[in-house]
C-alpha cells in the first residue's frame, strides 16, 4: 500500500527529521503534507520541502543505502497561512509575505486558516479578519484552503458559504464534529481530514458516528503529528508520527465496514489530486 499523510506538523522541534521520515517511508507513508500555522512556520515548511533530502543525507541512522533511498523517495508539499491562534499578530506585511510565498510550486493550499473560539488566543474580530484575508488570497490565486475550526462552526460556515463557489477546494483539517456538521461541510464540496481522534472511544464518539456519512470520494487521512497519537495503538508513544497513519485507516475500515485497500485507494487519490498534482 501507499499512503499520503494529509496533515503533519513536520517543522515541530520535537521531531528528529531523518528518523521520522525513515519510519514513515518504511510504513509506506511516502507523501507528506507539511502544515503551517504562521508565516515563520510557512517559510520553514517551504524550506523543508525544498531541502529535506539534503538535510537528512548526512544523518548517521542509515543501516543501508536503501534507507537513504527510501527517504529520498518521500515527496513533500506544504501549506502556508496564519492559524487563528496567531491572528492578532498578523500585519499588512504578513499578507504581503504570504502572497509572495504561495508563488512557489511546493505550496498546495492556504492554511491552516479559520476560526477558533474555544481558546480565543486571538480576538474574534482579528480571527474573522485574518480568515477573510486568506480566503481572498486563495480566491485571487486560484488556490484551495486548509481549514481549522473549533467552537466556531456557524461563523465559519457563514464565510465559507460566501467564498466556496470561488475557491479551488476546501479541506476541513482534523474534523472532530457531528454528523450534521459533516453533512454541512460536504454540501459545500469540502474534503474532510480524519485523524487518530477516531481512535478515542470517549472523545471521538461523535466522529465515529459522523464518518458513516463520509463518502470515500471526500476522504483524507492525516495524523496531525506530533499531536493526536491514536489511543488504540500500543505501546503508547510520547508523540504521533506519519508512520502511524495506516493504523488510523484500519480503525476507519472497521467503523465504516469498508476494505482497507479501498480506503487507501480513495484517500491517496484524493490527497494526490489536491496537494501533489
Amino acid at each position: 500500500m501507499s499512503w499520503i499523510d494529509a496533515g503533519v506538523n513536520l517543522t515541530d522541534a520535537r521531531f528528529a527529521l531523518a528518523e521520522v521520515l525513515l519510519r514513515s517511508a518504511k510504513a509506506d507513508v511516502n507523501h507528506l503534507l507539511v502544515i503551517s500555522s504562521s508565516i515563520e512556520e510557512s517559510e520553514q515548511a517551504l524550506a523543508l520541502c525544498k531541502q529535506h533530502k539534503l538535510g537528512v543525507s548526512s544523518a548517521n541512522i542509515f543501516e543501508s543505502a536503501l534507507d537513504k533511498q527510501l527517504i529520498n523517495n518521500i515527496k513533500l508539499a506544504c501549506t502556508a497561512g496564519i492559524h487563528p491562534h496567531y491572528a492578532d499578530q498578523a500585519t499588512m506585511q504578513s499578507w504581503t509575505k504570504l502572497n509572495a510565498l504561495i508563488t512557489d510550486k511546493h505550496i498546495s493550499a492556504i492554511g491552516e486558516c479559520g476560526l477558533d473560539f474555544n481558546r480565543n488566543f486571538s480576538s474574534k474580530s482579528k480571527q474573522l479578519y485574518a480568515f477573510e484575508q486568506q480566503l481572498n488570497i486563495a480566491v485571487n490565486n486560484n488556490m484551495g484552503v486548509y481549514l481549522h475550526e473549533r467552537d466556531a462552526f456557524d461563523e465559519q460556515m457563514t464565510l465559507l458559504e460566501q467564498y466556496a463557489p470561488s475557491l479551488k477546494f476546501m479541506v476541513v483539517h482534523c474534523f472532530t464534529g457531528s454528523a450534521q456538521q459533516l453533512k454541512d461541510y460536504l454540501s459545500l464540496g469540502c474534503y474532510v481530514g480524519i485523524t487518530g481522534w477516531l481512535c478515542d472511544a470517549k472523545r471521538g464518539m461523535a466522529l465515529r458516528e459522523a464518518v458513516l456519512e463520509l463518502p470515500l470520494s471526500r476522504l483524507l487521512l492525516e495524523t496531525d503529528a506530533p499531536y493526536l497519537f491514536p489511543k488504540t495503538l500500543k505501546p503508547r508513544k510520547s508523540k504521533n508520527e506519519p508512520c502511524y497513519l495506516p493504523h488510523i485507516a484500519q480503525a476507519l475500515s472497521l467503523i465504516i465496514n469498508q476494505d482497507i485497500s479501498l480506503i487507501e485507494k480513495h484517500a491517496f487519490e484524493n490527497a494526490q489530486a489536491l496537494f501533489f498534482s
